[in-house]
């Protein structure tokens, strides 16, 4: 949107200094950021207050509200700057709502391919904004605010459509057991898996959750109303999933990875696009790969290979690339007077505009599988919205740095400074994930206490080995129904393939 010559002119930002116009720029956009770190906290009330699916509701009445405002602020920037924070509450709220809601509600077998197409859903909005920004450019003039009002009422469409959808589907089973509300948790539980109630399946996940509930009243029974925030930060099982959730959105987010997305323009033209409609067809192509990418990753890959070796491989691949822009981008800046060098740097350059969409599908393979999945899955019932809200306030709080600093970055750096700090982090994060992130594929969300009961240096490196032929005492349980589940499957159709 601030690339567009209308929104430049109504705006005021092609007038002044680059270094006022980088800061109003990055003023703008890193709003929404700002007001997602209030979301993510307000997701946290609403979340344990009035259920997954009201919480759900109430975000998207938010997204709307705000980019009302936004596309009727006729010369107004803080009439801009209001809308996007209030837009942001809402926006920063789905990180928490959403996972949480697939987690609670999947079967353990496809909970991170669930997980990680809501994290595909990020890019597809990201491909649509690219589409309907290019199309805007080439279609509507550049004298009208149409060009930048249009493909911001997309928002407004996908805000009301997500409502409409909302009151069609049924409220978590574990969030409702812990409301007390046994009769309509076994309900909706039957209508997710459909399966009689009567099954043992369904009979073994409902003990489940009402065990580790039991366990998490008994352990916390006679706390004050700050109990909860008081158990994640001084319990040491606890403490360990709060620093996995903080440092892979501290590592995930100054990888590069979101700053590309949010300013593809503004790199696309360092590695030596010149049109407008050149930069932002390029950023299409960019929101392409992001959102196959993605979807790759959660049909073929997270459950299959596993979270950290997911990690492993996306993070390599984002380094690797990364390090060649910043070469690349060192190459240009050095040997600008050198007409010769100019000429072979420029054929390089279709190698820096592939290096940034392969560092795209790192990203989804990696950290974005990563952030969303492990920040929803590791944590108690009773602390899981309170953990996700802690975690993705962090998460927008570093996304707020980072979109105020690119700007200025670019300006001081020429670029090359940017992706040799993004590919430092990168390397950074590949040594954290081998000491420290645990293998959860597979391990049903009651389960995952057991994990985090080892010694916090052995969670990590060697959890799966010391995990393996253990489980819940529920999964114990569960084995006992086993066999005569198998039968009863044999013999029974199964809608949804559920089980």
């Amino acid at each position: 949107m601030v690339t567009m010559k209308s929104f430049k002119t109504e705006f005021h930002l092609d007038k002044g200094s680059k270094d006022h116009i980088a800061n109003q720029v990055s003023t703008i956009t890193s709003m929404v950021q700002l007001g997602s770190i209030g979301g993510s906290l307000l997701a946290f009330i609403l979340c344990d207050k009035i259920g997954r699916v009201r919480s759900l509701q109430a975000l998207t009445l938010l997204w709307a509200v705000g980019f009302v405002i936004v596309i009727t602020s006729y010369n107004s920037i803080s009439q801009i700057l209001g809308g996007r924070f209030i837009a942001g509450l809402g926006i920063g709220m789905t990180t928490v709502v959403g996972p949480t809601y697939l987690v609670e509600v999947a079967p353990k077998a496809i909970r991170g391919m669930l997980t990680n197409i809501f994290a595909g859903a990020v890019y597809l909005g990201v491909m649509i904004a690219y589409f309907s920004n290019w199309g805007s450019s080439i279609h509507i003039s550049n004298s009208s605010r149409a060009q930048w009002v249009v493909p911001q009422s997309v928002h407004i469409i996908f805000a009301g459509f997500i409502f409409i959808l909302s009151w069609t589907v049924p409220e978590t089973p574990r969030w409702l057991l812990m409301k007390g509300r046994d009769k309509q948790a076994l309900a909706n539980l039957c209508r997710l898996r459909q399966l009689p109630a009567d099954h043992p399946l369904i009979e073994t996940e409902i003990m489940d959750v009402k065990e580790q509930l039991e366990r998490e009243k008994e352990g916390t029974h006679g706390t004050s109303r700050w109990g909860k925030v008081r158990e994640l930060f001084f319990i040491p099982a606890n403490r360990y999933r709060l620093m996995l959730g903080v440092m892979s959105q501290l590592l995930g987010q100054w990888s590069g990875a979101s700053s590309i997305t949010i300013y593809a323009v503004e790199f696309f033209a360092a590695l030596g696009k010149t049109g407008e409609s050149e930069k932002l067809f390029a950023t299409c192509i960019l929101g392409i790969v992001k959102f196959f990418s993605a979807y790759i990753c959660a049909f073929f890959l997270i459950d299959f290979l596993g979270r950290r070796r997911c990690l492993y491989t996306g993070i390599t691949l984002q380094a690797v690339s990364l390090c060649y822009i910043a070469l690349y981008l060192a190459i240009v800046s050095s040997s600008a007077p050198s007409p010769t060098i100019c000429d072979s740097a420029k054929r390089a350059g279709g190698g820096a505009i592939a290096a940034i969409y392969i560092s795209g599908f790192g990203w989804a393979m990696g950290w974005n599988c990563f952030q969303y999945l492990v920040n929803a899955e590791i944590y108690p019932l009773r602390l899981r919205a309170l953990g996700s809200s802690i975690v993705m306030s962090f998460h927008f709080i570093n996304q707020f740095g980072n979109t105020k600093a690119v700007p200025s970055m670019l300006l001081a750096m020429s670029g090359f400074g940017f992706f040799l700090f993004c590919t430092i982090v990168c390397a950074l994060g590949l040594v954290w994930v081998w000491f420290f992130v645990p293998e959860t594929a597979g391990k049903s969300l009651e389960a995952m206490d057991d994990l985090f009961q080892l010694p916090w240096h052995q969670i990590g490196r060697h959890s799966q080995e010391l995990t393996a032929g253990q489980g819940s005492l529920s999964e114990a349980v569960s084995m006992d129904h086993l066999e005569k589940a198998e039968q009863e499957v044999k013999q029974h159709e199964v809608k949804g393939g559920a089980v």
